[in-house]
């Protein structure tokens, strides 16, 4: 009996200790592949997706039609702020994984951008751009697929520039899909609430 419940113990450890094997592996294999046409564009990539800049700018840009796309643009907002304080203020502060080492001998060192100080699990800029692109979609089809390609080459690209580890992106993008469905699912008991009351008043009104 002890046997057995030591080796079901053994087993969760052993698998977690497989998928961080399995995971530096790849992004080792990440950093010792020659891309020099990519590195640039990721880097700037990269950079540009701090603080969400680029979702924002969509958003800001939906905004200015009213209607369907002004609502998605409220919606994609709404999904970066519960993503992005879900990562950075429960994941990373709960797991505090260490980031990717850089060897000083690095073969492409010009990819890189600077390592930032918080914990590398999950990946908060992969969360926010999921999310954004998640929440969006829905509520204005003729961007998602713009908007989910984006977002994968988001989380790609911290993974190319030396930032995070490919598991880090993976959960980050659960994550943000967790995030957008969280405040779709809000905003639809929301306008059910309100449909609800509004004829409910209109009902109410009329037998006056």
């Amino acid at each position: 009996m002890i046997d057995r419940r030591t080796r079901h113990q053994r087993v969760p450890k052993g698998l977690l200790r497989d998928l961080a094997s399995l995971d530096q592996a790849l992004y080792e294999a990440v950093t010792i592949t020659s891309t020099p046409a990519l590195d640039a564009a990721l880097r700037r990539l990269s950079a540009a997706a701090d603080h969400s800049k680029i979702s924002l700018l969509i958003a800001a840009t939906l905004t200015l039609r009213p209607g369907r796309s002004r609502r998605a643009a409220v919606l994609g907002v709404a999904a970066i702020g519960v993503a992005s304080t879900t990562a950075n203020l429960l994941g990373k502060r709960l797991v505090r994984r260490p980031r990717p080492h850089r060897a000083e001998d690095s073969p492409f060192p010009g990819r890189h951008v600077p390592m930032p100080a918080s914990a590398s699990f999950p990946s908060g800029h992969t969360a926010s751009a999921v999310a954004f692109a998640a929440a969006v979609g829905p509520a204005f089809p003729a961007v998602t697929v713009p908007l989910g390609l984006l977002a994968c080459a988001v989380g790609y690209s911290r993974v190319h520039t030396g930032v995070h580890y490919p598991g880090d992106v993976i959960a980050g993008a659960v994550l943000g899909t967790g995030a957008a469905a969280a405040v779709l699912a809000a905003a639809a008991h929301w306008d059910g609430s309100v449909g609800g009351r509004a004829v409910r008043l209109t009902f109410g009104s009329s037998a006056r």
